[in-house]
Formats: structure tokens, sequence, C-alpha cells
């Protein structure tokens, strides 16, 4: 038995890109049984839905609006409903989990910083962050930029279905570096839940649950329902 996460989720109110509410997203993952989702949608310095001529707190109060509906959702449905973003910054993306909304309220103009205190402010608030897909070769991401300050790597992102060196880049990456592990979708369309993510040895229903289980390595990465098994042939393990 598992508790299978989806750990990368964007939503339509907080992302550009995303097509699906926060709403959809979680009814859709309960119905393909997953145990719970972290909402990471595009922060102010990345594909964001939201305007930029706003007050900071009003800003924040639209951003969360995809969580704090997908939230009251789950908790209706049993679905466990976590807080993250995505932070974008010199040509890279960079997952931010373990902390609550009150983080972003308590820190204005947070899309300004650089990604030292990116990684520095979330690692002192108690969460964690993780490079998102970080061999994807993309338009919007003007090249491949690794930067070592972030806790984990992530290592599985089923959005490169077309593209499976892109991952295998990404785990000989974290192993090189030792670093923790994370998988995702890179999620933008309900539809398109492919039971990818994380699936933990143990229940997980908070934010310090998750940070906790993640550090002790206690799951298994997921791709497209299978667990993903990849040791390259010139990793020797210590």
């Amino acid at each position: 038995m598992g508790y299978l996460f989806e750990t990368h989720l964007h939503t339509s109110e907080g992302s550009a890109c995303a097509r699906s509410s926060g709403v959809e997203m979680v009814r859709a993952h309960h119905e393909k049984g997953y145990y719970g989702i972290v909402v990471t949608d595009h922060f102010f310095n990345g594909n964001t839905a939201i305007r930029s001529d706003l007050p900071w707190k009003e800003r924040v109060d639209l951003f969360v609006r995809g969580y704090e509906s997908a939230k009251e959702e789950g908790e209706k449905l049993g679905v466990v409903v976590l807080f993250g973003f995505e932070f974008a910054a010199h040509g890279a993306e960079f997952l931010a989990y373990g902390i609550e909304p009150d983080f972003l309220y308590a820190n204005p103009d947070f899309d300004k910083v650089g990604i030292r205190k990116f990684t520095e402010c979330v690692r002192e608030a108690g969460g964690i962050t993780s490079l998102a897909h970080p061999f994807r070769e993309a338009g919007h991401l003007y090249g491949i930029h690794l930067y070592h300050d972030t806790d984990a790597v992530e290592t599985v992102n089923a959005a490169h279905y077309n593209n499976p060196d892109f991952n295998r880049r990404a785990y000989e990456y974290a192993l090189d570096r030792e670093k923790l592990m994370t998988a995702g979708s890179d999620l933008h369309y309900a539809e398109d839940i492919s039971g990818s993510g994380m699936m933990f040895n143990r229940e997980v229903k908070t934010a310090t649950d998750f940070v906790s289980a993640v550090k002790d390595k206690d799951f298994k990465l997921m791709l497209h329902g299978k667990e993903y098994r990849y040791i390259p042939k010139h990793y020797v393990s210590k």
C-alpha cells in the first residue's frame, strides 16, 4: 500500500498556462485514486495569472485561490491538498514545498529576490526547494541552467513523455550532487493525469509530513503508473 501524491500541479486561478481549476484538479485526482496533491502555481516572476499592478496582499489573495478552493474540495472528498509554488529566476524554475500561504503574505516582493535568498528563506521557514525539470529544453527557459542551492531535484517529470532523456539526466545529476529527489507531472490539464508523482510509504497529511517524508526518502518515484527505476551504469552506490 502507498500514498500517491501529485507534487507539481497548476490551476487556472493562479497560472496563466493552466486550464483546469483547483476544484477540477482535486476531483480528477480523486477519481484516479490519488491520496493527495501539492498545488504549485507559477509565482509572480513566472507565467502567473495575477496582475502585477495590484497591492501585494491582493496579489497573494488571488494567487492562493486555486489552492484554497482545491483544499476545500479536498476536505469533502478525502484528498490531502498542500500548498507550494513555482519560482522562476535566471532562466530556471524552482518548486517550493513545506510552506503555507502565510509565508508569502509575510514576504512582500518575494518575487524579486535572488535564487539563493529564495532557497534560504524557504528553508528557514521549514520548507524545501526542488530544481524543476533541470534538463528540459524549452523556449521560455533560455537554455539549461543548473543551480546547486536547492535541497532537491525534480528527477521525474511526466511532461517529458517525448523526451525521456530529460528525466535520465536529472536523475544522474541528483545522484552526482547527492540531492534529494522529487517527482511530479507539471500538470496543467486535469485530463492529463497519468499516475505519476511520488508514492509515499506513510501517510502525508501536512506540510511538515511532506518535508519529513522527502528528507527520509520514504517514497517511490512514479512515472505513468509505474515506479521509475533507473540507475546510471557509471554510478556506484556508496
